[in-house]
């Protein structure tokens, strides 16, 4: 079965460009988390690194190179690594602990819950290669699953940045937020849509578009999108607009706590609501924003996401997504489907 899945992967086409309404400037979310972290470091004594043997990928090396006496390599160990840095929140420190998503969240669930969320420790666990952004390891490094499940956990803060802007604008964030925080952070170049300008605030949606350019006193669809399926949104939507439909799409960089109040601010008015992730379809952000617009909003409602199964090895980024539902064309016609009502 995995063979023929990887068969079928291989096969999709992969597009020659990714069609954004406007020239975006590309950058590598894991620099721009190595860079913040650097940062983060000079001005605060207390940020510490503790990495799971793959610094050089999560780019905590950066860190490592500047303070070496603050960093802790804890090999692959990622519980153990997870209870020390809880340790270290009880010292009164603002540990960061740096492995892939699939292991952060999977082999450190029973350290993240009782050693971290319970007590509410002041710990930032950071997942990185997150979704299937890790797209030629397969199925047992593409974590599909790490923000549905950390985000049950009581006590737990998840943030999925957009881009490497925002990555930037987290880290001091999540400092001065005092509590446990799990941040994913994509492997790959991604569009640049966040200004520099402002802080980020944890629970703030972000309008990436808002097109009343149609001459519409209302917009027709929302998408709520968060990750790398802002750009694929952001895409549709300028597809859309050549025929006359509106459509705003909202980053959704914290996924928890998802706020009612912000969520109906942008969903109120709509003919369609549309969400959107690089993640399994159950316990995700669709779910999340369905059970807030249940019996508010008249509307619509339409989830792109991956199915019920794991993922795959590919030739590259955009031929996974793709075959994996998760393409502009895929948020295109969930929009189409959604204002048709079919």
């Amino acid at each position: 079965m995995a063979k023929k899945n990887a068969k079928k992967v291989n096969t999709v086409k992969t597009p020659a460009k990714i069609n954004l309404p406007a020239p975006l400037q590309f950058v590598n979310l894991r620099k721009a988390y190595g860079e913040a972290l650097v940062e983060a470091g000079k001005i605060n004594k207390d940020v510490v690194v503790l990495e799971a043997d793959l610094g050089k990928s999560t780019m905590s090396y950066m860190f490592k190179e500047v303070f070496p006496d603050r960093f802790f390599e804890m090999g692959i160990a990622e519980q153990n690594m997870t209870s020390t840095a809880a340790g270290f929140a009880l010292a009164g420190k603002i540990p960061f602990t740096g492995t892939f998503a699939v292991f952060a969240a999977g082999r450190a669930y029973d350290q993240i819950r009782c050693s971290v969320a319970i007590p509410k420790a002041n710990v930032k666990i950071i997942g990185s290669s997150c979704g299937l952004s890790d797209f030629g390891d397969g199925k047992t490094h593409q974590s599909v699953e790490d923000a549905n499940i950390i985000r049950t956990i009581p006590n737990m803060v998840v943030l999925n940045p957009v881009d490497a802007e925002e990555v930037k604008k987290m880290i001091p964030a999540i400092i001065k937020y005092k509590g446990p925080v799990y941040l994913r952070i994509n492997r790959n170049d991604l569009p640049v849509f966040t200004s520099p300008r402002g802080e980020y605030k944890i629970g703030k949606m972000y309008p990436v578009t808002e097109d009343a350019s149609t001459g519409k006193a209302s917009i027709d669809a929302v998408i709520f999108a968060t990750g790398v399926m802002v750009s694929k949104s952001v895409e549709a939507a300028a597809k859309l607009k050549k025929q006359g439909i509106s459509v705003q799409v909202v980053n959704v960089s914290t996924l928890k706590p998802l706020y009612k109040k912000e969520v109906l601010k942008y969903a109120a008015g709509k003919k369609a609501i549309i969400t959107a992730e690089e993640a399994v379809n159950t316990g995700g952000l669709g779910q999340a924003i369905a059970s807030l617009i249940i019996g508010e909003v008249k509307a619509k409602f339409e989830m792109v996401a991956i199915a019920d199964k794991f993922g795959t090895s590919a030739k590259n980024y955009e031929e996974l997504l793709a075959a994996y539902g998760l393409s502009s064309n895929h948020v295109y016609k969930a929009v189409i489907k959604a204002l048709k009502g079919k």
